[in-house]
């Protein structure tokens, strides 16, 4: 059936990431072996509580602090958990724009408010506005919805609050327990390749 809807993933789909900046950067405030406390494939609990929303910013820099070998004010930490930003390339950005002009667009990410913020910020200081809100229909947000992926139940609060049909919806995203989980729940799904611009896998 003809896709008539695309749910795209944020972060290493739209926005440049790298997850092992936000690593090295803890290693370097004295968290050892900080790549088995957060990576792409898997996080402790705490990471997943920031990203449902169920836990406050302070919460999340005081137990960051704990797992330190030495104190560090919340900016430092703030600093060494925004490090996996990088930027929105203008190519995807045109892309996107393209896209608008063929189908609902909406986004689904895995993020918390310390990322938000920060985000929202870059896109705003290089293009001016947030130019996300002209973009997307809607966005869903794990720490506004309280939801998170891969956990079937976030695919199918956005079907059901945007009234999407699932024959007609197409989903990208960066890391492949979310592409298999989307597949279980009916929605054609595709992995992100590294590297690649949005355009490409288009």
């Amino acid at each position: 059936m003809e896709k008539k809807n695309l749910i795209l993933d944020l972060g290493g789909v739209i926005l440049d990431i790298n997850y092992q900046l936000t690593i090295d950067a803890f290693k370097s405030i004295g968290i050892p072996h900080a790549e088995k406390l957060y990576s792409q494939q898997s996080q402790i609990p705490l990471f997943d509580l920031l990203e449902k929303g169920l836990i406050t910013e302070e919460e999340f820099f005081n137990d960051i602090r704990a797992m330190s070998d030495s104190e560090h004010d919340d900016e430092d930490l703030r600093k060494c958990w925004n490090a996996i930003l990088i930027g929105l390339p203008e190519e995807n950005v045109k892309t996107l724009y393209d896209l608008k002009k063929k189908y609902r667009l909406f986004l689904l990410s895995n993020t918390n408010s310390i990322h938000e913020a920060a985000y929202r910020k870059m896109i705003i200081d290089q293009y001016r506005l947030f130019i996300f809100d002209d973009i997307f229909e809607k966005m869903y947000l794990s720490h506004i919805i309280h939801l998170r992926k891969p956990n079937a139940e976030i695919f199918q609060y956005v079907i059901g609050n945007s009234s999407l049909n699932k024959s007609e919806t197409f989903f990208i995203d960066d890391s492949i327990q979310h592409v298999e989980a989307a597949r279980k729940v009916g929605i054609e799904s595709i992995l992100m390749p590294k590297g690649k611009l949005l355009k490409e896998v288009i």
